[in-house]
């Protein structure tokens, strides 16, 4: 079983920039896809990013498309997430999130569809 731990939340003006680090242990993250969702709330918990095994296929949310970008160090066990222009309705804890199936293309943007994740970290973007 793999454990996610993500970290670098906190609080940003609107138009600032953060990045979030997803950790993993206890067993590679190489072969599985992986994404980052996002809960606010009275919200359901709603896709962000995700990124394939390899790194090559990378799909995004229409909300955060040309602002955020997900990345991968499989060296490092780690996915990141760099989000820049932060608008306040951004504001959400953030979850990692590792697919169930390995060799995964990335496609899939449903949180059923991913088996690990983490405990979340909150980011707050003030107006």
């Amino acid at each position: 079983q793999v454990q996610l731990v993500e970290s670098g939340g906190g609080l940003v003006q609107a138009g600032g920039s953060l990045r979030l680090s997803c950790a993993a242990s206890g067993r590679t993250i190489s072969i599985h896809a992986m994404g980052w969702f996002r809960q606010s709330p009275g919200r359901e918990r709603e896709f962000v990013a995700t990124i394939s095994w390899s790194g090559v296929g990378t799909y995004y949310a229409d909300s955060v498309k040309g602002r955020f970008t997900i990345s991968r160090d499989n060296a490092k066990n780690t996915v990141y997430l760099q989000m820049n222009s932060l608008k306040p309705e951004d504001t959400a804890v953030y979850y990692c999130a590792g697919a169930r199936v390995p060799y995964g293309s990335g496609r899939s943007t449903l949180p059923a569809d991913f088996g690990s994740w983490g405990q979340g970290t909150q980011v707050t973007v003030s107006s």
